[in-house]
């Protein structure tokens, strides 16, 4: 009843009636008080999703900033961020990619398509990194490499677990073979920290794929998804037409790489903080 109480809130009015005679005011409902879920169509209040931004009718999971996973997910007011500082550079001379990169660092408040940091998770402490499908898709270029090498490098050396959330469109063609060196790099620090016995979780969400699935994001002890997440390398349309066969409807959602052993489990987004701390607590990290 909050939504019929203040109309005024909620309902712009606009002077520009259709009338020809006399205009008349013509309410208008804003773009951002509704969202319609992807999924089963519903039509949403945006308050109804709540901080974890999940549709109450089929619970899937709207993609969420950097900066909100990061609210849901660690114990507050733990967070350094680390590994800052790092120039993007432009090695093709790609046609205005400084200028993208400008708008979406400030559209974003992000100065690359990851964060990375450190990070208590209820009380265990944590190497993380947070993928923002809000920076180019979370495209991997040369910048999102470093960092998330950096954060390996000194999980290793500090003998910290890593947690990384994944979310790419794949290797960012703007920096052409530089951004596709990325799979190797970070896989060899993955590689790294593994030998020296350290714990690993990945939690893929929506969507992963291309280079980052083809590396560090199927690369952890343990691969967790959200729901629905679409997960894989190639596109739908490009494996059809290479294998000439319709593929199965759910093909490269997180339910059908469950089924298939691709993945450990799917966790709804409101119980990942749990799941994340029990799996700490159980290999022994960060405390």
């Amino acid at each position: 009843m909050a939504l019929f109480s203040k109309k005024d809130k909620y309902i712009r009015i606009n002077p520009n009636g259709s009338s020809r005679e006399k205009p008349q005011a013509k309410p208008e409902v804003p773009d951002e008080l509704f969202a319609k879920c992807p999924a089963c169509k519903h039509t949403i209040y945006q308050k109804d999703l709540g901080s974890n931004q999940t549709c109450p009718y089929c619970s899937y999971n709207f993609r969420i900033s950097a900066q909100d996973r990061l609210a849901i997910t660690i114990d507050e007011g733990t967070f350094e961020e680390l590994f800052t500082g790092h120039e993007t550079t432009d090695p093709l001379a790609f046609p205005k990619y400084k200028e993208k990169l400008a708008q979406v660092r400030e559209k974003t408040g992000l100065d690359e398509a990851v964060m990375t940091g450190l990070a208590q998770i209820a009380g265990h402490k944590t190497a993380l990194g947070i993928m923002d499908s809000n920076f180019i898709m979370a495209s991997m270029g040369g910048v999102v490499g470093e960092k998330i090498t950096q954060l390996f490098e000194y999980a290793t050396e500090k003998k910290l677990p890593v947690v990384l959330f994944t979310a790419s469109g794949g290797a960012r063609m703007q920096e052409g073979i530089i951004s596709l060196m990325q799979m190797a790099k970070i896989s060899a620090a993955v590689q790294r920290h593994s030998k020296a016995g350290l714990f690993y979780l990945t939690i893929l969400t929506d969507p992963t794929t291309g280079g980052v699935t083809a590396s560090f994001a199927m690369e952890g002890d343990i691969i967790l998804a959200e729901p629905q997440t679409l997960i894989g390398f190639a596109g739908r349309r490009v494996i059809e037409s290479t294998v000439r066969e319709t593929l199965p409807d759910d093909f490269q959602k997180a339910e059908f790489l469950l089924e298939h052993g691709f993945v450990d489990a799917i966790v709804k987004r409101a119980d990942l903080r749990a799941k994340i701390a029990k799996l700490l607590e159980f290999h022994g990290g960060g405390q």
